[in-house]
């Protein structure tokens, strides 16, 4: 099922597994799993060799941090670098919690699921 909706605009929410460093997994050990399609973000994966690890903001600050240009402006002293690939999508992706059997969106937005 990953494979069909990867890369893409969701996603997922799956077990953690004991691979899965205790930093990176919420209270209900849990992680979210989100491959974009977006090939800045793709490239900078194949070149770490890694996962990117990071957080959602929260959706009344969307707005303000889909501009390369503000965010550079606000966090020019705590971060190394901005990429400018363009002013952002406001449409958060959709979230598929497959924790259970019954996969349920937990949030819809840019993706449409057709389970």
């Amino acid at each position: 099922m990953l494979k069909n909706y990867l890369p893409g605009p969701y996603t997922f929410i799956l077990p953690a597994s004991k691979q899965v460093p205790k930093i990176l997994q919420s209270k209900k050990s849990t992680i979210g799993l989100r491959i974009p399609d977006n090939i800045i973000c793709q490239s900078i994966v194949a070149e770490l060799g890694n996962p990117i690890l990071s957080t959602s903001l929260p959706g009344e600050m969307v707005e303000d941090y889909t501009d390369p240009d503000i965010i550079h402006n606000r966090f020019q002293s705590l971060v190394d670098i901005v990429i400018d690939g363009g002013i952002g999508g406001m449409i958060p992706s959709t979230i598929v919690d497959c924790v259970t059997d019954n996969w349920t969106i937990t949030r819809q937005g840019a993706g449409l699921w057709e389970s």
